[in-house]
């Protein structure tokens, strides 16, 4: 399989915007709409009010001429730099929107001086655990919240120097 990357343009990332409401939520509704047949209803982030989250957490979008395509939900807390929602639209996963994405949290929580990045996804969405495992978070809990199965992966960030 080729990278899809080597075609594509990197976004740029950029904070949002309360005008950029409509897109995240169209984003991350075309990101999460294939995981609904598997774990049988809409996941946790489709569920969301996007002109509230924009409100409350800090939101990152990834853009592609004028096209926000990527979507980073972050709010900070005792435990460490929490990723809410990393999403990406299905036209453009593959090509390193995701990853780059993560990496911007992982910078944040470095900028905030949090020594812990985590999340959580749906035990049912293996090959998104598989993706956090290849890039360095380790699964330390799974638990019942909200009516859903959840994995929490969290990646130690390194000392800064």
């Amino acid at each position: 399989m080729t990278s899809r990357s080597a075609s594509r343009p990197m976004p740029s990332i950029r904070p949002a915007t309360s005008e950029d409401a409509d897109a995240v939520s169209r984003c991350v509704t075309e990101a999460y709409s294939p995981w609904v047949p598997r774990i049988g209803r809409k996941p946790w982030p489709m569920l969301q009010d996007y002109v509230a989250v924009l409100r409350e957490a800090s939101v990152t979008v990834a853009e592609i001429a004028g096209r926000v395509v990527g979507v980073l939900v972050l709010s900070n807390n005792q435990e460490g730099l929490l990723i809410e929602n990393v999403a990406v639209a299905p036209a453009w996963q593959g090509c390193g929107i995701g990853k780059a994405l993560l990496q911007h949290a992982e910078a944040e929580g470095r900028r905030l001086r949090q020594r812990i990045v985590y999340l959580y996804t749906n035990e049912l969405m293996v090959e998104n655990i598989a993706l956090y495992v290849r890039l360095g978070y380790v699964e330390y809990e799974r638990r019942q919240e909200q009516g859903f199965r959840r994995v929490f992966m969290r990646k130690v960030l390194p000392e800064p120097t």
